[in-house]
Parts: structure tokens; sequence; C-alpha cells
């Protein structure tokens, strides 16, 4: 009998082992191929594609792939997710560093790997996760899913040194008026769990329809997740077409002078550049005089797309000139040189701003540099891209959340790439900025897609806070968006022209500037609680 006992055992776990392959649906290579399916369908989601709905089931067509497979496979399932998604919605990385490098094709293209694979380990975590915890409850890591997909957001926004928060899932979401007013109470992370949710929703659905989850077959609760999909749907569908008509409209009290510069873009700069472009910067000088004599109130130039610092006599004097000759605050972007610690001067990205009698009365140093552009973090390691070492600038970056003065009411200048991290604009709302400026260069990128991109990341920052946001560039896209996300005046892109863009400081304190990055928190504290309930139940299968 004990001999039985003993070869009945083993033919039971063989028969479970091969029941549950039985009940695999998909084979290793279609779970590899939707994962890259699901990367380029979440890229379509973005500009310049604009297709937002793919968010909604794109996720859903990585999670029902990592549902099953080794760890090895989930690893690699994630990595070719971020391969394909960063490849189809970023490919501007490449356009910069071979048209302006100038790099040739192959180094070109070999930076844009390294940012990829840079910038992929969240996506391999998640395929992980989901499927570690999947191999014991399929259930549990359909669950687990929206909440680690925004935990593993902040951690993308928070990385020291090459945190790249680019195209977050939420801002797929947030071009329906309605829809990113949920931004003022979670930030965009609230609408990336929003999208990761009903992702997860489908999974379960298709999940019960199919019959492919073994432990949902002849459970009627567990058809109730599946279920409210429906129910899901019809909900957003609501808010997003009938909502925006309840979006309160903001009212203007004062209008700025945004100058859109549409200098040429360079890599280098050769001694003489005043000299070649004197017509250009006396074009500029006409245009902002002009602009500022209206109502004597804000010009503002963009992020400095040229060597121009108040250190050099001659920049200093036209600056100066701009602020006296049309009676304006004059905010602009600048190249600031200060002694640093070994009392060599320091090279910073900053915006100072002139009052009327042109005296400088703001500075502002840029804080988050962009890496492999204004400077190249772990240089060493980086010892075999010589050229790519060389040609990133060497800035320094700044310390202090600067919030400067104007008639009415105090704002902060933002700084391009600065413009992508909630908690950081959010840190200048906390100062006491009640009116927030975001200066930028997109001619880097051309006429790709990541001026809009970054356009669409910026516009959520004013959502945010309840913020009036002022965003002058190079040559476009500069806009004005009040306090709930209306781009409510903007200039055409590539042309050289001044925009009267409306604008109020605002003193409101939403849920998110108070509480800041409270949802991507809990999301992180759930996941973990998730992952050991998994393990608790592994380790006690286990020992049966």
């Amino acid at each position: 009998m004990r001999r039985s006992a003993g070869l009945a055992e083993p033919i039971q776990r063989k028969q479970q082992r091969q029941e549950h392959a039985s009940a695999r649906v998909l084979t290793r290579r279609w779970r590899i191929l939707l994962s890259f399916a699901s990367g380029v369908l979440l890229a379509l989601a973005f500009a310049n594609f604009n297709l937002p709905l793919l968010a909604w089931v794109a996720v859903a067509v990585l999670i029902f792939a990592s549902l099953e497979g080794s760890l090895g496979e989930a690893a690699l399932r994630g990595l070719l997710f971020g391969v394909a998604f960063y490849l189809f919605s970023t490919p501007w990385i490449y356009t910069v560093m071979h048209q302006y490098g100038p790099l040739p094709p192959w180094e070109a293209a070999g930076v844009m790997a390294l940012m990829i694979l840079a910038a992929s380990p969240y996506f391999v975590a998640f395929t992980l996760f989901v499927t570690w915890i999947a191999r014991h409850d399929k259930k549990l890591a359909i669950l687990a899913s929206p909440f680690l997909w925004v935990a593993l957001e902040l951690v993308r926004a928070r990385m020291p040194d090459i945190a790249f928060p680019w195209n977050l899932l939420g801002y797929a979401a947030a071009g329906n008026l309605a829809l990113v007013q949920l931004t003022s109470v979670t930030g965009i992370y609230g609408l990336s769990f929003v999208v990761a949710a009903y992702n997860a929703v489908v999974v379960w659905l298709i999940g019960c329809l199919i019959g492919w989850l073994p432990r949902l077959r002849g459970q009627t609760n567990s058809l109730l997740p599946g279920a409210l999909l429906p129910s899901f749907t019809a909900l957003l569908l609501v808010v997003a077409l009938i909502g925006p008509r309840f979006i309160p409209r903001a009212q203007a009290s004062q209008v700025a002078h945004l100058v859109q510069t549409n200098l040429p873009q360079s890599m280098e700069y050769p001694a003489n550049w005043d000299a070649l472009h004197a017509g250009d910067m006396s074009e500029l000088d006409r245009i902002s005089i002009s602009a500022g004599q209206k109502d004597h109130g804000l010009v503002v130039w963009p992020e400095v797309p040229a060597p121009l610092s108040l250190s050099q006599a001659d920049f200093a004097r036209r600056a100066q000139e701009i602020a006296r000759n049309s009676q304006s605050n004059f905010l602009l972007g600048v190249i600031g040189w200060e002694p640093g610690a070994d009392g060599r001067l320091a090279a910073y990205n900053s915006a100072a701003l002139l009052d009327p009698q042109g005296r400088e009365e703001f500075h502002y140093d840029k804080i988050h540099l962009v890496p492999f552009s204004e400077y190249v973090p772990w240089r060493d390691f980086f010892w075999f891209a010589k050229n790519l070492t060389g040609l990133a600038g060497d800035f320094r970056s700044g310390t202090r959340y600067a919030v400067g003065n104007l008639p009415g009411g105090r704002f902060s200048v933002f700084i391009c790439y600065e413009a992508v991290f909630p908690n950081d604009v959010r840190q200048f709302v906390l100062d006491g900025a009640n009116l927030l400026i975001n200066i930028s260069n997109d001619g880097w990128f051309g006429r790709s897609a990541a001026p809009a991109q970054h356009l669409e990341m910026a516009r959520v920052r004013a959502v945010e806070h309840r913020r009036w946001l002022l965003r002058d560039t190079n040559n476009g896209y500069t806009v004005s968006v009040d306090p709930y996300g209306r781009v409510v005046a903007r200039l055409p892109v590539d042309v050289r022209a001044e925009l009267n863009a409306p604008y109020a400081f605002r003193s409101d304190t939403t849920f998110y500037t108070r509480w800041g990055d409270w949802l991507p928190e809990i999301c992180a504290v759930v996941s973990l609680g998730l992952l050991l309930v998994a393990l608790l139940r592994r380790t006690g299968a286990g020992l049966q």
C-alpha cells in the first residue's frame, strides 16, 4: 500500500503538469511576438501617430503574454516591449544624434540603442514580476499589474542620473480635457493607473471568456471583474465625451509677449557668430521692443538657442536695451558662468530676469540636466564613446528652486527637459510660484514627434497645480496654457514672431501640490504587499 501511494504521487504530479501545459493558449513564440507588438501599439498612442485609444488595450497585450513562461523569457519580453516602444515613439533620439551630433549613422544608432537599454529595465521588471506572480496565481498577477506599472513609473521619474519619464502611460489619456483633471489630485500617475487598470480588466475578461485561467473555472464571482468592463467603459466614455463641457474657463488678467526666436540650430558656434547673425538679432530686438511697448509687461525669450550670456558685454548691453526701450520685464535663457568649487568658471543652463531698468532681478540655474546632451552620466564608463562624450555639453546642475517677482505675483521658470518631472515642478509651486514659465529649445528635434510630446507633458504640469503655463520655445511649440489644460494661444512652428500670451497669477493649492506623489507611493507599497502574498503562497505550496 505504501509503495502504491508512493508511485501515485509522482503520477499525480505528472498529470497536473500535463493539465497545466494543456491550459496554455500561447506558445513561447507568440508570447514574444505579442510583447513586441504591445510596445508598438503603445507607441502609436503618442504623437505623431496620435492614436490614444490604443493605450487602453496595448498594455493588456503585454499582461496577457506575461501570464505564462519562464522568468528568463519574461525578461526578454520586457526588453522587447521597451525596444519596440522607444523605437517607434522616440526615433528622434537617432535624429538628434545623427543630424546635430553629427555622429555617423552607426554611432547614432548605437547611442540610441544604449539609451533604449538604459530605459527598458522598468519594463523588464514589470514582466518579471507579473510572470513570477502568475506562476502560482494568475488572478493575483492581473490584480497586481496596474500597481506594479505605476510604481515602476515612479522609479522611472526618480532614478538618479538616468531618469527618463518620457511618455508615461497617463499622457496617452491626457489629451482629453475632462480626464486630465484627475492629475490635480493624483498627478499624471493617476491617469496611468486608470489606463493600466482598464488594461488589467480587459485581460481578466479575456481569461474568463476563454476559460484560460484554471482557477476561474466554475467560480461565478471570478467573472465579476471582467463583467465590470462594460460599466468601466461606459463611465470613461461619459466623462471623456460630456465632461469637457463642465470644465471651467480660466480668466486671464495679463498678457505676456513670448518671442519665438527661430534661430538656426548648431552643435558648434564660431567665434564670429554675432557678426554672422547680426540681422537675426536686430530683428529680434525690434520684435521684442515693439511687443513690450504694447503694455510694458513681460517679454520672454526661450532657452538659449545660441551662445548668449550676460557675462558677455555686447549681449548684456543688448538685453538691457531691450528691457529699457520696451519698459518691460525681460526674461531670457542664457549661459550662466559661476565659479565652481575648484575656482574655475562652470557653465550653467540658466534663466535671468531683467527689470525695466535693465537690472538682473532673478536668476535660475537648471537643476535637472539632460543626460547624454548637457552632461554624460558615468562618463568613465562610456570611455568607448569618445564622440558622444566629446559632443555632449559639460553643464553643472543648479541646486535652488528659484522663485521671482513680477508685478501682481510670483513666478518660476523650469527649463526644457524639466517639464517632464512632475515633482520638480511641484517644488516651485510649494515655494510660492503663482505662474509657471517653461522655456525650451526643441529645435534639436527637428519636426519629429518630440516637440508635440514635450508640449503634452508640459501641459499636464499646469493642470496638476492649477497654474497658468507660459511656454516659449526657439521654433515651436510656443503656447499659453490655462490652469485646466487648454491651449488658449499658440504660434505656428518655424517662424520668428511674438505671441500675445494671456495669463494670470493663481494661488490655488491642489491635492497633488500638497501631497505630491502619494498615489505611486501607495502603488509601490501595494506592489510589495502583493509580491509578499505571492511569495507566502508559493512557500506554503512548496511545504505541502
